[in-house]
């Protein structure tokens, strides 16, 4: 399948505000409705949900609408004790564990709070249901998956969302999930079955997956930037600095499938058909050397603009992005003072990235908690 990869910054930013650019194959994308995207393809879910992430104009803002009350400023900043809550136990988890064994930070620290949060805040309790959560929404994230790991956790994802559901209506609770049931039963045409499980899907995928990548690339290149670490210790740089600049540096999302355009697009001498796919790439376009001049590679703290586009841009952007930068705003900081001598167990060419164009991670990393 052939999409255009958009990595310029302010092209990427033109094209996510152009109203002839939709995110709803059904629609706008002729490969879609011809019948041509088959189940065991690996994008298959990123394109067949149905949710505000494939929606397009006033279906798009009916959702959206729904979804937001999640993540107010007066909700999310709710939330800031018991992250700061679950960060302190995570970190004393550490603390106890035997001197000079290696910690994978990313599955032991990075993970653990924005899967519990997103969870919390959607009465995710059991854990069976988090755990096939987890290893479904890996799978999704995992585009280099072959037929049959996709199309098993195509069905495999709608049983578990299906049984949150039914035991959220049997027992509602005060959580989002009820609340979105509790939408739908009381005005079936304001979200329909298929729309409240596919938008639950993708706000608690994209709740933590962002988060935990965020986390990973923000630790990574501090341990591998001592100097700029030096700035943060000795109050020249603030740990708004290093969010920022991790996420222009290192995007969470690296490219994210698919936009279409709805007619002939002219940009710079080319043109986009309509129905062309098109792909958000976002990495790419947060080291746009035209906006960030020749040292865009470089992770730089002090830089003056740490513009990106890791969260979108336009209708689109991430509704949890306030909640994604207030867990780092508490977890980053209460490490490293946690643990002055954190240093990477590995060496830094040794780590491998996660198995996607998508997710930009590392499968772990594996640190020791005192030099």
């Amino acid at each position: 399948m052939v999409a255009w990869a958009i990595t310029t910054q302010p092209l990427l930013k033109q094209l996510l505000t152009d109203p002839r650019v939709s995110k709803d194959p059904r629609q706008h994308w002729p490969a879609w409705i011809n019948g041509e995207i088959s189940p065991e393809w690996p994008l298959f879910t990123w394109v067949a949900v149905q949710n505000m992430f494939t929606a397009y104009g006033g279906n798009h803002k009916r959702l959206r609408t729904l979804v937001s009350k999640a993540f107010t400023a007066r909700r999310t900043a709710a939330l800031r004790p018991r992250i700061e809550q679950l960060t302190a136990d995570l970190l004393d988890g550490l603390a106890a564990r035997p001197h000079g064994t290696p910690v994978d930070l990313r599955e032991d620290y990075a993970y653990p709070i924005p899967i519990q949060v997103i969870c919390e805040l959607f009465g995710v309790t059991d854990e069976d249901t988090r755990e096939g959560l987890r290893t479904c929404i890996d799978s999704i994230f995992h585009t280099s998956a072959d037929p049959d790991e996709v199309t098993a956790t195509y069905t495999r994802i709608y049983e578990v969302l299906g049984g949150l559901v039914a035991a959220k209506r049997a027992t509602p609770g005060d959580d989002m999930t009820s609340i979105l049931i509790s939408a739908r039963e009381e005005d079936g045409s304001r979200l329909s079955e298929q729309e409240l499980v596919d938008t639950l899907l993708l706000i608690i995928s994209a709740g933590h997956e962002t988060t935990v990548n965020l986390l990973d690339n923000a630790i990574h290149a501090l341990l591998t930037h001592p100097d700029q670490l030096a700035l943060v210790r000795d109050g020249r740089a603030d740990w708004d600095d290093v969010i920022e600049e991790t996420l222009r540096f290192q995007s969470p999302v690296a490219n994210l499938p698919l936009r279409y355009a709805t007619e002939d697009i002219e940009l710079d001498g080319l043109t986009l058909r309509k129905g062309d796919a098109i792909v958000a790439a976002y990495a790419a376009a947060g080291r746009d050397p035209l906006l960030h001049g020749p040292g865009a590679d470089r992770f730089d703290l002090t830089r003056v603009t740490k513009e990106h586009l890791a969260f979108g841009h336009g209708v689109h952007y991430c509704l949890g992005a306030p909640l994604a930068k207030l867990e780092a705003a508490v977890a980053l900081p209460a490490l490293f003072e946690r643990f002055p001598r954190l240093r990477l167990a590995a060496d830094p060419g040794e780590l491998r990235p996660v198995e996607s164009f998508i997710s930009n991670g590392h499968r772990t990393l594996p640190v020791l908690l005192e030099g």
